[in-house]
């Protein structure tokens, strides 16, 4: 088995939020709670969930681009929590981040090559211009960028261009550790798999570790080898890759999953539906227990007790569920039928997932 490279123990991130009034005492929103996990060399990790489950919140406080309020990261044996800022942005030579907004991650200001060598200026100050401006070049080579597009502006580019130089910018410090943080949904489909094969390749060619946060199952499915489901800052599941999409355990996954679309219309009509009701609840004010009792259409007053550990259903695959598994997955589908109406095996999907 790969060695473990990062090591995430109970890490929570909580903003504290001005109340209405200045004698309104501050509310605490916990973005991230206590989430824990290993990735492995070479690996990568798909984070997925609902918008504003924690999932971009958690891949910059791993990065400490936000500040975690508890918990240890752990790189190599070295904590990253409690290094000093020195420390630090020396650290970050061998960690990266890609960014959801191709264009608007990207300085109007500057030319491609100045943006691509601008991490090299802080982990590698003593390379002299023509090393950094090789640098460059090799980087763009990489990522299918020409020559002479290093003198150009961002504005001059496309979106699926833009964020080649992005992820040109996240190689250029020969990083170990990439975060993407939704590199794709902001692109058009087809653009969609070209960048997606970029970065399959330059996880075989560079040897990358990846952690990929998107809503985007279908996305996800093709690019990760274990799968970490968050809801309102949790994880909820994790596993491998089959095991979490052929075999989900716990209720808001199998929702998910359901939820996306099928390209064969025969299957698409074929399958049940898991809808859920309402709205994920605020962070701010979760539920007791369980946080998805709320909208599970297999919650009971159990449920409401305490928060559910993450307990093994197979080997690598753990759930955060009262009745994970098969008792899960026989439960929902009976509550599904139950509360379908007929003709519901054709309704469209509910806006959850993808």
């Amino acid at each position: 088995m790969a060695e473990t490279l990062l090591s995430v123990q109970n890490l929570s991130t909580v903003f504290e939020l001005r109340g209405r009034t200045m004698f309104s005492k501050p509310a605490r929103l916990a973005a991230v709670n206590d989430v824990s996990f290993d990735l492995r060399k070479g690996e990568t990790l798909g984070i997925v969930g609902e918008s504003g489950c924690g999932k971009s919140t958690l891949g910059r406080s791993i990065l400490r681009l936000i500040e975690p309020t508890a918990g240890r990261v752990v790189w190599q044996g070295r904590n990253l929590t409690d290094l000093s800022d020195g420390d630090m942005r020396r650290a970050r030579r061998d960690l990266s981040i890609i960014f959801q907004d191709p264009i608007a991650s990207l300085d109007p200001r500057m030319t491609v090559a100045e943006i691509i060598a601008e991490p090299l200026r802080v982990a590698e100050p003593s390379l002299d211009r023509k090393a950094r401006r090789e640098r460059v070049l090799k980087a763009m080579d990489e990522v299918g960028l020409a020559p002479e597009m290093a003198s150009r502006y961002p504005h001059e580019f496309s979106g699926g261009q833009a964020q080649r130089i992005g992820i040109a910018r996240a190689i250029i410090t020969e990083p170990m550790l990439i975060v993407c943080d939704e590199p794709v949904s902001a692109l058009d489909v087809s653009i969609q798999a070209q960048i997606v094969n970029l970065l399959k390749s330059l996880r075989e060619r560079l040897g990358l570790t990846l952690i990929f946060i998107s809503h985007d199952l279908s996305v996800v499915r093709l690019v990760s080898d274990r799968i970490l489901v968050l809801y309102l800052g949790r994880v909820v599941e994790i596993g491998s890759r089959a095991a979490v999409f052929d075999a989900p355990a716990h209720p808001y996954s199998q929702a998910l999953l359901s939820a996306a679309p099928i390209p064969d219309p025969v299957v698409a009509r074929q399958r049940q539906r898991t809808v859920l009701k309402g709205d994920p609840p605020s962070p701010i004010d979760p539920p007791s227990g369980c946080a998805f009792r709320t909208r599970c259409p297999i919650a009971e007053p159990v449920c409401a007790e305490e928060v559910p550990p993450l307990v093994a259903v197979s080997e690598d695959h753990r759930a955060a569920c009262l009745f994970a598994g098969e008792e899960a997955r026989a439960r929902v589908a009976r509550a599904s039928r139950a509360a379908a109406p007929p003709g519901a095996g054709i309704a469209a999907a509910p806006a959850i997932g993808s």
